[in-house]
């Protein structure tokens, strides 16, 4: 009898099984965001769907839209649900100190430096040219996030989410009131899809 074959695997739709430990998860949120100049969204995402594969990128932005529900920063609420989906209580606070500690430590040392030389023309360019990498990494994210609606000819949650974009971006709506539009009418939508595909 021919011995089974194992059947391909595609290293992208891999995602891992095993939990990462409290140490890992705690290093992995440092690092992003001591990369993440303007934003830790981007870095965020790139580690945690494309390095490590501890979410799918559905998964991803459906965690991310749900931080956007709860009260404080989007990415820090990310941090806490993320580590506590993966380890308790234990992985929101390791995944926290994380994200919160090294830059806290990091900005108090610039803050004090920027308090002797914060009128040093050098500098004030530099802090221009890393404003536009910023602006461009962001772009860059909101692309990558649109890509599983894309995959999946989502027409509704893309009309949606431009309807969104025009209202709080072009004609500077309240966020609020947008939203309270919004939500009911995204869940409502999305009912309805799942009724209809029954």
């Amino acid at each position: 009898m021919p011995p089974e074959i194992a059947p391909a695997v595609h290293p992208a739709a891999d995602i891992a099984k095993i939990p990462p430990s409290l140490r890992t998860l705690f290093f992995a949120f440092a690092k992003m965001s001591l990369s993440g100049f303007g934003g830790v969204l981007v870095f965020a995402r790139r580690a945690i769907v494309d390095e490590h594969r501890w979410m799918t990128a559905e998964e991803f932005n459906e965690t991310f839209a749900l931080c956007h529900f709860l009260p404080g920063p989007n990415i820090v609420n990310l941090a806490m649900v993320f580590g506590a989906r993966l380890r308790g209580i234990a992985g929101g606070i390791a995944a926290f100190a994380g994200l919160l500690g090294p830059p806290m430590l990091l900005i108090t040392a610039l803050g004090a430096l920027y308090g002797h030389y914060g009128q040093a023309e050098a500098l004030r360019r530099a802090l221009e040219g890393v404003s536009c990498v910023a602006v461009g990494l962001l772009a860059s994210v909101v692309l990558r996030m649109i890509s599983p609606l894309l995959k999946k000819s989502d027409v509704v949650g893309l009309v949606v989410m431009a309807a969104v974009f025009v209202a709080i971006g072009l004609a500077r709506l309240p966020l609020q009131e947008v939203l309270l539009v919004a939500v009911p009418l995204s869940l409502a939508i999305t009912y309805a899809k799942a009724r209809w595909a029954r």
